[in-house]
């Protein structure tokens, strides 16, 4: 809980106060004390409670100013939030060595189904982009709610050479920008930043490490400034694994060393038995403590659905913080009734009953 006006809370010090005032009137009360002689009357006077119920009023009456005290300092709590507009960038590795066979049949293909899936369980709800990354960051499909089209441009991944995983935040965020006016584009200044996040985010699926482009760090610190999380998702294991791919699967631009289409059983490779490189965890989790995210692992394809079904929670929910004040004050004043009430009706004159 935080306080718009902490200082009000100074007004606490009247409690002391009234104690110390209580103290000093109970004292003269009893110099100024009075004998009579027969303890019946003052029995007769004296209010028909117990001892512990004496203390009720003042209890409540303090708790009441109590509780006045901290509403007048205004005070926020963080709630849930459902965000109203969400948007949401997939960018999707799409290096050589997506074509490792390490997840049946690749990674590749893996990756495609679990996107796939992703989107069609967010129909009707947050805008979804696509953006791609090898050597080089594009961006397949703008934020969109359209989700036969983000799934028809799926079905058309193939993979190049290099793996650019800065490139694909930045390219990102200012796929974000083009929809979301609240957040700059990289070209642009991204201002104070304002409190909380952004109501987007970008989900990262990669397999390796950056080999070329912007530094991830720093495309990470970008995010941050507009506010907006990145989501890394580590995908594959370290196992040794041919790289097969089908022929669909190519960008027809050959690999080079690597190998280029397949022959006549329609399916292309790689050097077969090379270890793909290993993920760079450390660079991926870096990027999602920067920008507030969260990492996830993945080795296969149930791993991989669930870290993209535990996702959509950290998009829509939002903490923000509301102001209090209201019911703070609504309770001190119940309370400060009450209190009154209780003493008025205990200390009402009592008619003698006769014997």
């Amino acid at each position: 809980m935080s306080f718009s006006w902490p200082w009000a809370l100074l007004s606490l010090l009247v409690i002391p106060l009234i104690f110390a005032i209580r103290e000093w009137a109970r004292r003269r009360r009893r110099r100024a004390a009075v004998r009579v002689t027969s303890i019946a009357l003052v029995r007769g006077a004296l209010p028909g409670r117990t001892r512990w119920t004496r203390k009720i009023p003042p209890a409540l009456f303090v708790t009441g100013l109590a509780l006045l005290a901290v509403g007048a300092a205004r005070p926020q709590a963080s709630v849930p939030v459902p965000q109203t507009s969400v948007t949401i960038l997939l960018a999707l590795d799409t290096s050589g060595s997506m074509c490792s066979t390490d997840v049946d049949p690749n990674r590749l293909t893996i990756a495609r189904k679990a996107a796939t899936e992703f989107i069609e369980s967010q129909r009707g709800g947050p805008r979804i982009g696509l953006v791609t990354f090898a050597g080089t960051a594009g961006l397949l499909v703008p934020p969109t709610d359209d989700t036969d089209s983000l799934i028809e441009a799926l079905d058309g991944l193939t993979v190049s050479r290099g793996t650019a995983i800065g490139q694909a935040v930045l390219t990102s965020i200012d796929a974000i920008a083009e929809v979301d006016p609240s957040v700059a584009s990289t070209g642009a200044s991204p201002g104070d930043g304002g409190s909380g996040h952004a109501g987007a985010a970008i989900v990262v699926l990669t397999d390796g490490a950056n080999t070329q482009g912007v530094d991830p760090q720093l495309a990470a610190q970008e995010a941050a400034l507009r506010r907006v999380r990145v989501f890394p998702i580590g995908f594959g294991t370290t196992n040794p694994a041919p790289m097969v791919c089908d022929n669909s699967q190519f960008d027809g631009r050959g690999f080079g060393g690597w190998g280029g289409r397949g022959g006549g059983s329609g399916r292309g490779g790689f050097d077969r038995g090379r270890n793909p490189r290993t993920i760079d965890e450390p660079a991926l989790k870096r990027m999602a403590q920067t920008t507030g995210g969260s990492y996830h692992r993945a080795e296969n394809a149930d791993q991989l659905q669930s870290a993209l079904d535990t996702l959509p929670g950290s998009f829509t929910v939002v903490h923000q913080r509301v102001d209090t004040a209201s019911a703070f004050a609504a309770g001190g004043a119940l309370l400060i009734t009450a209190a009154l009430s209780l003493s008025l009706w205990w200390n009402r004159p009592r008619i003698p009953t006769r014997a």
